[in-house]
């Protein structure tokens, strides 16, 4: 099995870096909080207060198999939201990118799709990733859109898959990007940040 896989170099882009997640980060990730009803709608995550920050930093630290960032936008110094690896395989040359949200005055912007770039850029040309995953919950469709945009292709629904906040079951929406269809979507989405770089 590589170590590799399980390593977590800051990612740096041009005006996103991606920090390993750490305890340090909880104050500002509440600070990117701008509208918790709707960031966290679809979520297992729900941040209102310095303790569920701390607790949201706590439980990403603790899972063995997830490598959680902050999200920090360079031209402010401050983070604005989180995402992660998980469920990572290098047996098989897989992993899934998710536990992802961006304060709302960020989407639209460079954030989403450069830190989504720099995740794809690590995980297919530094470890050799065959495949990557993403899952949402089947009712997102701003999710849904978003993984769309990235260049991943929809797979189908997963029944009963996980437990929401409010103890109902939800069914996943699945979507993966293989090796062979990185190319395409690396010139794509170089594309997309370039263009909301110039914004």
């Amino acid at each position: 099995m590589s170590t590799a896989w399980y390593e977590q170099p800051v990612l740096d882009g041009t005006r996103i870096r991606l920090e390993p997640l750490a305890a340090g980060h909880a104050p500002g990730l509440l600070a990117a909080v701008d509208d918790a009803d709707a960031i966290f709608r679809w979520t297992s995550a729900d941040l209102r207060t310095r303790d569920d920050a701390d607790a949201f930093v706590r439980t990403a630290l603790d899972d063995p198999d997830r490598l959680p960032y902050a999200v920090v936008d360079k031209s402010v110094g401050a983070v604005v939201g989180t995402t992660s690896y998980y469920l990572i395989d290098p047996r098989h040359r897989t992993l899934a990118v998710g536990h992802t949200w961006l304060s709302r005055a960020v989407h639209g912007g460079a954030a989403n799709p450069e830190s989504k770039l720099l995740l794809l850029r690590r995980a297919f040309d530094d470890l050799g990733a065959v495949r990557v995953e993403w899952h949402t919950d089947e009712h997102n469709a701003q999710s849904r859109a978003a993984i769309t945009r990235l260049g991943a292709g929809f797979e189908g629904l997963l029944r009963k898959h996980r437990r929401r906040r409010d103890g109902s079951w939800r069914t996943t929406a699945l979507f993966a990007m293989t090796d062979d269809d990185w190319p395409a979507a690396r010139v794509g989405l170089e594309a997309r940040v370039a263009d909301r770089l110039a914004r």
